[in-house]
């Protein structure tokens, strides 16, 4: 039986990285993060096709997410050689080019089980998406199939909802109105 996240404290979790920039690698801990929004996602395997669609989507929208004091950290079960060698490589060559985050080695595959995400028969990680507080709360998860990219748009809104510290009816957008209860 699958073991509900969200509401509870974001698994913690140590992990090596290749910084954005590809020339340096380091440690990402959840620890780090404290004070600020992260977006913590998954994604299967470097050197694939869906995975660098949404890697570099993110990283373009890095900015709209800082602006938000919004960190954001990728992961997968490759090695910090491997996602070295992905970010170096050009994106015509189906490689990433410089990102504006680091990518997070889960050699181990224990924070993709953590966070409920590994197929484990497969020894790779679903897309899974969260959103942590400042407080290290797990705020929202998502979770789909690895043929389906995720929308940057989408974490974006959701993100600024949590943010509102209201409640946020359906469909709503920064700028809209919070449900008043009476």
């Amino acid at each position: 039986m699958a073991e509900r996240l969200v509401g509870k404290q974001a698994p913690d979790f140590t992990m090596e990285t290749a910084t954005g920039d590809g020339k340096e690698f380091g440690k990402a801990s959840l620890s780090d993060y404290k004070g600020k929004w992260l977006v913590l996602f998954f994604y299967p395997l470097d050197f694939t096709f869906v995975c660098p669609t949404e890697i570099t989507a993110l990283s373009h929208a890095a900015a709209q997410f800082k602006e938000l004091d919004t960190e954001i950290l990728g992961v997968s079960i490759d090695s910090i050689h491997t996602h070295k060698a992905w970010i170096n490589t050009p994106i015509n060559d189906n490689g990433l080019g410089k990102l504006e985050f680091p990518l997070a080695a889960d050699i181990t595959k224990s924070v993709a089980r953590d966070y409920g995400v590994l197929i484990e028969e497969e020894g790779i990680a679903l897309r899974g998406l969260f959103i942590i507080d400042p407080e290290g709360e797990l705020k929202y998860e998502v979770v789909n199939h690895n043929d389906v990219g995720r929308s940057v748009e989408e974490t974006l809104r959701v993100l600024q909802a949590l943010q509102s510290g209201g409640l946020c009816p359906m469909n709503w957008k920064p700028g809209d109105k919070n449900l008043v209860v009476k």
